[in-house]
């Protein structure tokens, strides 16, 4: 899942950003609210974590902004103003849940994870290819009757994959969203991992998900589970 978090104290945000990098989040940090309203109309995030006290805008501001814009992404407050006019104000602007700081990750995750399900209507509980199966929520992914077992970043890209299924996406697409939307290394890990993913929700059952778009990139076909089986990345 992208995780936008407009925080302007650095070093608290880079501290939120590593945990929910730790939890498998892909995260987008801004220190400034203009930067982040930026962010949120540009690209495209499961759930904003949102500072109030911001440079340019208050988080106030952004809440008022985005949803003019209909943009309905998920807000977390997550603030040190602790009143209960603050929170109000927050929620009558169409903030969706209100944290305080200090705070524990363990809440902060669980409240996410819950916000992505509830803001999220129109996707699966559950996304399937054939009888490939990916449970978001309980992470756990099947081929039939039979468990697989992968890393956190096979699973993040076979997550990508399925929730863009019969698409052809291209390597920095896929960087963007699985890895990190600063990263600057090789595009070619992007091969490697599918080669990975191949090996294990592919070969073992004789079957074809990933289709290597010539000059493009990946797709994840939604067809028959019985095609034969694609060649190495």
């Amino acid at each position: 899942m992208r995780v936008l978090v407009v925080e302007d104290e650095p070093r608290l945000a880079q501290m939120v950003r590593r945990g929910l990098e730790l939890e498998g989040f892909v995260v987008v940090t801004a220190a400034t609210g203009p930067d982040g309203l930026w962010h949120a109309t540009e690209e495209s995030f499961d759930v904003i974590v949102l500072d109030i006290m911001l440079p340019g805008i208050s988080g106030y501001q952004f809440v008022r902004e985005i949803r003019a814009r209909q943009n309905w992404t998920p807000i977390l407050i997550l603030t040190a103003k602790d009143g209960e006019y603050d929170e109000a104000d927050a929620f009558d602007l169409g903030a969706d849940d209100y944290l305080t700081k200090p705070f524990s990750y363990v809440v902060l995750v669980a409240r996410l994870r819950a916000l992505v399900r509830r803001g999220a209507p129109t996707r699966p509980v559950v996304l399937t290819a054939g009888n490939l199966s990916l449970d978001p929520g309980r992470r756990r992914v099947t081929r039939g009757t039979e468990e697989l077992q992968l890393t956190r970043r096979e699973f993040g890209l076979l997550e990508y994959l399925m929730r863009n299924p019969d698409t052809a996406l291209t390597k920095s697409e896929i960087l963007q969203n699985v890895w990190d939307a600063n990263y600057t290394g090789d595009e070619n890990v992007v091969e490697v991992y599918v080669g990975y993913l191949r090996r294990k929700i592919d070969t073992p059952f004789g079957t074809r998900t990933i289709d290597t778009v010539r000059g493009v990139g990946y797709r994840l076909t939604t067809g028959s589970p019985d095609s034969p089986p694609p060649p190495e990345a």
